[in-house]
């Protein structure tokens, strides 16, 4: 009796060209990637008849409004939006000066700082690369991943990383859009003392910063004696570089880092750093320069109103940004007001 015939060999192939196939076509990288690099061009603008005169290659001048910010792929579109929204309604778009912080490989800040700059043909810029390992260790985790990123805590090392001919900056995050003239944000006065300005919200529940360790630890608490502290965003600043320098205040906030990671005093990412610094010796700015929390929550993100009063910029922090929700069409009403500004290359346009 003859042996039955070996069956042939199993081929894993097609099946395991299949699950690849679909584990590309789910993947949200995989979908977007190739998308989130393909940008229209901006047109250019033109300084009114008023502006001074500085020369292209100045990248000093005390005539320029100097603008940082942090350059990354996950905010890139983000990035690209603000730019816009900066040029499109400054009164003197080419006295403008970008500073961009980029902690990627240089092959990525290169691909990175080509994006900009073939969308902004005419911008202003330079790149400036952020050694995140000092910063690395001494971050701790907070309520949500996206804080955690050693990029959010470039704003700490500014005066180090900027070049000392800078005495003046605008710090921006990537999550916002200006409706104003960046000038009379930039212009706005620090007095004999103050080492930044930002708009400051008294009425927020400053304990909630910080932990109960923090509250009962009276060495610790009376960190904020004679200061009437109150909470501010960080993602809109103008900081005195020359003045952070001579204060040593990067030090001053890797101090509050270091004793963060002995025993834990706050919970809410690069922020508290700063309030514990600076919270109660800030130079005002009006709310109108920062209509933050427009992301919602950190939890859920939820939509949020403007708050009363006029407005110079919209600040989407939170957990919701206006690019992702408008991709996945479950936009917030004021997401309406960021789409404007976004450059994105769509594979059609829709005329109105």
């Amino acid at each position: 009796m003859m042996p039955p015939p070996t069956p042939p060999p199993r081929r894993h192939f097609p099946f395991l060209l299949f699950v690849l196939l679909l584990l590309l076509i789910l993947s949200p990288t995989a979908t977007s990637t190739a998308i989130e690099y393909n940008y229209k061009e901006a047109p250019k603008f033109y300084n009114s008849p008023s502006c001074p005169s500085i020369s292209t290659d100045d990248m000093c001048s005390t005539q320029a409004v100097h603008v940082a910010m942090t350059l990354d792929f996950p905010y890139l579109r983000g990035t690209m939006a603000a730019i816009f929204s900066i040029l499109q309604h400054s009164s003197c778009p080419e006295n403008i000066r970008f500073h961009f912080i980029i902690s990627s490989s240089p092959s990525s800040s290169a691909s990175l700082h080509s994006t900009i700059t073939s969308s902004f043909p005419y911008l202003r810029s330079q790149t400036y690369s952020f050694d995140t390992s000092p910063v690395s260790g001494l971050i701790s985790t907070s309520i949500r991943p996206a804080l955690d990123n050693p990029l959010n805590y470039a704003r700490n090392y500014l005066a180090n990383i900027l070049p000392p001919c800078l005495h003046k900056v605008v710090y921006l995050d990537s999550d916002l859009v200006l409706v104003d003239d960046i000038a009379s944000l930039a212009s706005t006065p620090l007095g004999e003392t103050s080492v930044l300005a930002a708009p400051e919200y008294c009425n927020a529940n400053f304990t909630a910063y910080f932990t109960p360790s923090f509250w009962s630890n009276p060495s610790l608490s009376l960190t904020f004696a004679g200061r009437n502290a109150c909470y501010f965003n960080t993602g809109v600043m103008v900081i005195d570089l020359k003045r952070w320098r001579e204060g040593d205040y990067t030090t001053k906030i890797v101090e509050w880092m270091e004793l963060q990671k002995r025993m834990r005093i706050y919970e809410l990412g690069s922020l508290p750093p700063f309030l514990l610094v600076f919270a109660g010796n800030i130079a005002a700015v009006d709310h109108r320069w920062n209509q933050h929390g427009l992301g919602g929550d950190n939890f859920r993100g939820l939509c949020r109103d403007l708050h009363p009063g006029p407005v110079s910029l919209l600040h989407w922090s939170g957990k919701g940004k206006p690019w992702v929700r408008l991709d996945t069409n479950r936009p917030c009403p004021l997401d309406a007001l960021w789409a404007p500004y976004d450059l994105l290359q769509t594979p059609f346009a829709l005329e109105s």
